[in-house]
């Protein structure tokens, strides 16, 4: 069984923790293999003190639904000490929210995708404790996906957002301890961080085999499937397309009313993408996109996990889509998204402009696909410098 950093500090704790004040940025998953939350844990320790919580978008308990959809600071109902929202009027901390402690501890689980907005909470956390002289410490949890390969566009500089603050690709395969160091090494090299690193785990490895309670991560991360096809789903939040949001399979569904179900399937299967099966099913949102009416829409299948690539797979299904729809049905979403009001929401996704336009364009996908090869192939250089665990 894999042993998170939860466990590990829970066990023994470090030395510099020992009577210090410590906030504690976590979520619904910050536990440990027996359910115990990480804020109970540390609440009822008698060599530290629990002086403050913070939780990012969604809430401590995955309360809140949707993007942009804030929550509010508080005192916490039963310790009655400050939880502070880092997903409404603040999304970094401020100097306030951070004079009461001496350590910042991080226990986030991410879902393996760069666009996730976890770990560029972490990024603004590691900012301000830089800023305020405070130690970062945190406990490391598995990838979800980390089986999968590296998968579609580098994010590019001037496209960094709160959904990617780093250039790494949408399907990146590193731990929230690995990117956190990454963070530190190129952009706050002053930070004084400090990574518990898991025991047992391995990169070609996915959840289901860690032997950890999979909690939701995010109201429409219900599963590890979920997770897998994310990377490249995710990208229709950016479309006139549902997602499956207001379904129980969000993500591995997706459709609208406009889409030929029966046309863009055999247009799927004719181009033999390589470990999945598409199916039709049509659905009803009982909220967001599309909601109460009928969308024809398919289910993404994953049949071999080691052959799926995902983005590479939502790029033939917008194409496809393109293809088997009336001229120009296929819409990209203007602005607002995630706070970024002049970026187009499917360039801030995707890493770029230039997968947008490729499918604009009508370029062969397979072009598209080269570039995002040899971006990797450069990513992979320097993931090396940062790789803590063994494949």
């Amino acid at each position: 069984m894999v042993v998170t950093g939860l466990e590990i500090i829970s066990d023994h704790l470090p030395s510099a923790l020992k009577g210090k004040n410590i906030g504690i940025l976590c979520h619904a998953p910050s536990i440990t293999k027996d359910f115990k939350h990480i804020t109970d844990i540390f609440f009822h320790r008698k060599d530290c003190k629990l002086s403050a919580i913070f939780g990012p978008q969604h809430g401590i308990h995955g309360q809140t639904q949707d993007n942009m959809i804030e929550w509010r600071s508080q005192r916490h109902p039963v310790y009655d000490i400050p939880l502070y929202s880092l997903y409404g009027d603040h999304r970094k901390p401020s100097p306030e929210m951070l004079k009461d402690i001496d350590v910042l501890l991080i226990d986030l689980q991410d879902v393996g995708t760069r666009l996730y907005t976890y770990i560029w909470t972490v990024k603004l956390c590691i900012e301000a404790c830089t800023e305020a002289g405070i130690p970062v410490w945190l406990p490391d949890r598995p990838n979800p996906i980390g089986s999968l390969p590296f998968d579609g566009p580098v994010l590019k500089k001037e496209y960094f957002t709160f959904v990617g603050g780093a250039s790494i690709p949408l399907c990146h395969r590193m731990t929230v301890g690995e990117m956190a160091l990454w963070i530190k090494e190129k952009y706050y090299p002053g930070c004084d961080l400090n990574i518990v690193w898991m025991k047992n785990w391995k990169r070609s490895s996915l959840f289901n085999e860690t032997g950890l309670p999979w909690v939701l991560p995010s109201p429409n991360m219900p599963t590890i499937h979920s997770a897998i096809v994310y990377p490249g789903t995710v990208l229709i939040e950016a479309l006139n397309l549902s997602e499956g949001r207001g379904t129980t399979i969000p993500f591995e569904l997706f459709g609208a009313p406009f889409i030929d179900s029966e046309k863009l399937k055999k247009n799927l299967d004719a181009r033999n993408i390589k470990g999945c099966a598409f199916r039709i099913h049509n659905f009803i949102p009982t909220f967001h996109k599309f909601c109460g009416e009928i969308c024809n829409g398919i289910q993404v299948h994953v049949t071999d996990v080691n052959l799926y690539k995902p983005v590479g797979t939502a790029l033939e299904i917008f194409d496809a889509i393109i293809e088997t729809s009336a001229p120009e049905a296929l819409k990209f979403n203007l602005p607002p998204y995630e706070y970024e009001y002049n970026l187009m929401p499917f360039d801030i996704l995707s890493g770029d402009s230039m997968m947008r336009e490729s499918l604009l364009n009508r370029q062969n996908v397979r072009i598209e696909k080269e570039r995002w090869a040899h971006e990797i192939e450069e990513f992979r250089n320097e993931f090396r410098r940062f790789a803590f665990y063994p494949e």
